[in-house]
C-alpha cells in the first residue's frame, strides 16, 4: 500500500482490511510496534527469506489448477531488464558533502564527549560549521576561481584541524564505531574530491569524477547513473528476471547505477538456480550480453535473443561492410583484401594495401602510410548471429518478446516508485523482492480470473 512504518502500526487499528488480514477484526491496539517491523524487516533481510518469499508465490503456481502450470515448457525461456531507482540519499556538491560528513564526525564527537557540536567545532578549529551552511559561512563569490580556491584552502584547513584535535583529544574514541566511521567517510571524500594542486596552493577539487565515486553521505552505495547520454540519475539499477511463459517474476537484483548490467547477472542466477529449469533461452538487453551467463547459455546449447551492436562509420565503409569468415578467421574489405584475425583483438589492414586502393575515401579517413582497422569483439560469433537474427523478420519479433521484462519493471516501477524506500543494496533488494512477491500474487489471481470467466462463458 506503500504505507510508512509509522502509517502501518496506525492502519492495524483504523483499517478493517489490514485487521482482517491479520485475523484482528476489532481490535483497539496495535498489532506491533515501529520497531518490531524494522526489527522483523532486518531477520527477513539476514536470513534471505525476501527471496524464498518471492520463491513461494512460485511454488503457489505451481500448486494451482487454473493456473495450469503442467503445460509450461520444462525449460526456462527468461527475460531480464533494468530501470533506474533514484536513491534516497541526499546528493550534494563537493563542499557540501565535506561539510555534511565533518558536522556528522563533530556531531559524533560531542556526543562521545557529552558537549555541545559549537563547543567541539569551536575548540577543534572549524568555525565554518557553526553557520546555517558551508558556503555561507566561507561567503565568497563561488563565480571567481580565485576567490573560489581561497575558500577551498580556508576549509580544508579546518578539515586538517579537526583531525588533528580528534588524534589529540580523542584517540580512544577515533579509533572505534561509531566515532571512526564518520571519520573513514570524511576522508573518504577528501580522496575521491580533492587532490594536489600542481601550482603549489595544496588542495584543489579534482577535475573529472573520481572512479566509483560517493555522491552521498548517508547512503554510501548509491552512485551516479546514466539514463542515456543525456540524462543522469542517482542512485541504484533494480533487475528482474521473468519467466517469458507463466508471466512471473523469478529473481531480482540491485546494483549501484555506476555498474554495467552484466554485473546483476550472477546474483540472478544465484537465485535462479532454487527453481531448477535448464536455461533454454535468454531475452536481455546488450548491456547484459558481456556477462558469463550468456557464454555459458550458448555453451549449454542454449540461445540468447538480444539486440546486436550496431557498427557506425559516418558516411564510410562501417564494420558491416567487411565479410568476416569465422571459418577461416578472415575478414575482407569491400575491395576483395583480406587479414586474417583473432577474437577481442583488432585487425589492420596495411598501408600498402590501403593507399591505392580506389575505395580508400569512402573507407577510411587515416592519414597517407596508415590502413584501415576493425575492431573484432571477443564474442564476434554471437554478435554476427544476432546481426544475422536482427535483418529477418522472425528474428525481430523475438526481439520484442523483451517486453515481458519492460512491462514487469513498469509495474514495479509504479508499486516502488521512482525514488527508493531504503538506504542501501541489500535493503532495496528486500524491497524489490517484496514488490516483485506481491506482482506475482496479481498475476496468479488475473490468470485464475481469466481461466473462471473463461469456464463461466464456456
Amino acid at each position: 500500500m506503500g504505507a510508512s512504518d509509522a502509517e502501518a502500526v496506525e492502519l492495524t487499528v483504523v483499517d478493517l482490511r489490514w485487521q482482517m488480514v491479520l485475523d484482528r477484526l476489532g481490535a483497539s491496539e496495535p498489532a506491533f510496534s515501529q520497531g518490531a517491523l524494522a526489527a522483523f524487516r532486518d531477520r527477513l533481510i539476514e536470513h534471505d527469506l525476501d527471496q524464498r518469499l518471492l520463491e513461494r508465490t512460485v511454488e503457489l503456481a505451481k500448486r494451482t489448477r487454473e493456473f495450469d502450470w503442467r503445460k509450461l515448457p520444462k525449460h526456462l525461456h527468461l527475460a531480464v531488464d533494468s530501470s533506474p531507482l533514484e536513491g534516497a540519499g541526499r546528493v550534494e556538491d563537493t563542499i557540501n558533502l565535506l561539510g555534511h560528513a565533518a558536522r556528522k564526525v563533530v556531531a559524533c564527537a560531542a556526543a562521545l564527549a557529552g558537549r555541545s557540536l559549537e563547543e567541539v567545532a569551536s575548540e577543534a578549529g572549524i568555525p565554518v560549521l557553526l553557520g546555517r551552511s558551508i558556503k555561507e559561512t566561507l561567503d565568497v563569490q563561488w563565480s571567481d576561481p580565485a576567490q573560489k580556491q581561497s575558500a577551498l584552502q580556508e576549509f580544508v584547513a579546518q578539515l586538517d584541524s579537526l583531525e588533528r584535535w580528534l588524534l589529540q583529544r580523542m584517540p580512544s574514541e577515533s579509533a572505534k564505531p561509531p566515532l571512526r566511521e564518520a571519520i573513514e567517510v570524511l576522508r573518504q571524500l577528501r580522496i575521491q574530491d580533492l587532490e594536489p594542486d600542481p601550482g603549489g596552493g595544496g588542495a584543489r577539487l579534482r577535475e573529472g569524477v573520481a572512479p566509483d565515486r560517493r555522491v552521498s553521505v548517508e547512503d554510501a552505495e548509491m552512485r551516479h547513473g546514466r539514463k542515456s547520454k543525456s540524462k543522469l540519475f542517482n542512485g541504484y539499477k533494480r533487475h528482474l528476471a521473468v519467466d517469458v511463459d507463466s508471466g512471473l517474476i523469478l529473481a531480482g537484483a540491485v546494483t549501484p547505477a555506476n555498474r554495467p548490467e552484466e554485473t546483476a547477472l550472477p546474483a540472478l542466477e544465484k537465485d535462479l538456480a532454487a527453481h531448477q529449469r535448464p536455461l533454454a533461452t535468454l531475452y536481455i538487453d546488450r548491456g547484459y550480453v558481456s556477462s558469463p551467463l550468456v557464454e555459458r547459455t550458448v555453451a549449454a546449447g542454449g540461445e540468447v535473443i538480444c539486440r546486436p551492436w550496431v557498427a557506425r562509420n559516418g558516411e564510410l565503409f562501417s564494420k558491416d561492410e567487411f565479410a568476416i569468415d569465422l571459418q577461416a578467421m578472415t575478414i575482407t574489405c569491400p575491395a576483395g583484401q583480406s587479414e586474417p584475425i583473432r577474437l577481442g583483438s583488432t585487425v589492420q589492414f596495411s598501408a600498402a594495401t590501403c593507399d591505392p586502393c580506389p575505395l580508400r575515401v569512402l573507407c577510411t579517413d587515416a592519414a597517407s602510410g596508415k590502413g584501415r582497422t576493425i575492431s573484432i569483439a571477443s564474442d564476434e560469433p554471437l554478435q554476427q548471429r544476432l546481426r544475422e537474427a536482427s535483418a529477418t523478420a522472425v528474428g525481430r519479433m523475438r526481439l520484442r518478446t523483451r517486453a515481458a521484462a519492460e512491462h514487469k519493471l513498469a509495474h514495479l516501477a509504479r508499486r516502488q516508485g521512482r525514488r527508493a524506500r531504503y538506504r542501501g543494496v541489500r535493503k532495496n533488494l528486500f524491497d524489490v523482492r517484496r514488490a516483485s512477491s506481491v506482482l506475482n500474487l496479481e498475476t496468479l489471481h488475473r490468470q485464475i480470473s481469466m481461466r473462471a470467466q473463461a469456464h463461466k462463458a464456456a
